[in-house]
């Protein structure tokens, strides 16, 4: 599970990034296009076209680290706007990664499951 503190920035890069894209190139989106600095210890969230892929990027000591997850059956809340990057707090970012709208604080659907005996 990845919990981020609540002192910490997290930064959506809103639109779409390639996928594809690793540490490297994250990190240039991070200083050339939002003019932020990947080394300050913030965190930034990138989502694909689909809407079905985060990796969140930061900078954690003495290296970077790339957290990724792909959800197989639903899409991410992703906000849509026009500004090119968007800052969220800590809890916003945990209700976007359990698949909720970052404003609401609504649960998860409820899914009976059947057992076989």
């Amino acid at each position: 599970m990845f919990y981020p503190g609540s002192g910490l920035k997290v930064f959506l890069a809103l639109g779409e990034t390639d996928m594809r894209k690793s540490i490297d190139s994250l990190s240039v989106l991070v200083s050339e296009y939002f003019s932020q600095d990947p080394f300050s210890g913030h965190l930034f969230v990138f989502s694909n076209r689909r809407r079905t892929i985060l990796k969140i990027l930061y900078w954690d000591l003495n290296g970077f680290c790339l957290w990724h997850k792909r959800l197989e059956k639903e899409k991410f809340q992703w906000p849509s706007s026009e500004e090119e990057i968007k800052e969220i707090n800590s809890r916003e970012l945990v209700r976007l990664i359990d698949g909720l709208d970052i404003y609401q604080a609504g649960a998860h659907k409820r899914r009976d499951f059947k057992y076989v005996s």
